[in-house]
């Protein structure tokens, strides 16, 4: 049976991370170990995992000591994982834990390397919210698609499984959001097998805390041409 590490970038989600934590615990009761990577919080969110990780030693905590970003904050904890198969979940509400089995299994059972859970691709729920987003994020999708030659409905999903050898052996350069589509064109030049599945997406406003922005929507424009063109497989994974 596969070991699955659930790696959890977090920065002030001290509201919403104890119902992330609670869900997993529900929805993969088997998991191998949650690495949490607080990126210098100022709202207790460390305080909270570490007491968490006190009667639950599947915890793992690491903390930066100023913010760097969620790029930081995974490449942090790809160098922890020590499981078979890594899911990034983020520390909101906007992912849902239950959906974790149906991302895990194309990789469990050997018939992909890498999953992507769309919010695209039809599921039970979602809230609607920013049509503009949408739009930016077909765009993305569309450009990732014509350089990549697959046909990803979501490239711009937070949430992915894939091996762990993927998440220990990727470089990664991007910074802020850039992550996602970095991901992606390094996996397919690597030769990697992708797989999609349609997930549930709970979005949150600007009110309760989300923090994409315009800048980071033309930031990925740039990372698309940039890791499809411009970037080896040679220099996108580590030799182990």
């Amino acid at each position: 049976m596969s070991k699955l590490s659930i790696v959890i970038p977090a920065f002030n989600e001290a509201k919403t991370i104890q119902w992330v934590l609670d869900r997993i615990s529900e929805c993969v009761p088997n998991f191998h170990e949650i690495v949490v990577v607080d990126d210098a919080s100022a709202d207790g969110t460390a305080e909270f995992v570490q007491q968490r990780a006190s009667t639950d030693p599947r915890i793992r905590l690491f903390r930066h000591s100023r913010n760097a970003g969620k790029t930081s904050a995974l490449r942090t904890a790809f160098a922890e994982v020590t499981g078979d198969i890594v899911v990034i979940q983020d520390a909101d509400l906007e992912y849902d834990p239950a959906d974790i089995p149906d991302l895990i299994a194309p990789i469990a059972e050997n018939r992909g390397d890498v999953c992507l859970g769309s919010r695209f691709l039809v599921k039970r729920a979602g809230r609607i919210l920013y049509y503009r987003h949408y739009l930016a994020n077909k765009l993305l999708t569309f450009l990732n698609n014509v350089l990549t030659d697959l046909n990803c409905t979501d490239v711009e999903t937070g949430y992915k499984a894939m091996r762990a050898d993927i998440a220990r052996r990727m470089v990664i350069n991007s910074s802020g959001f850039g992550f996602e589509v970095e991901f992606v064109a390094k996996c397919k030049k690597a030769g990697y097998r992708f797989y999609e599945v349609p997930i549930n997406y709970f979005g949150r406003t600007y009110e309760e805390g989300k923090k994409i922005t315009f800048a980071d929507g033309i930031a990925a424009i740039y990372f698309i041409f940039k890791y499809n063109l411009f970037v080896s497989s040679e220099r996108s994974f580590r030799k182990m």
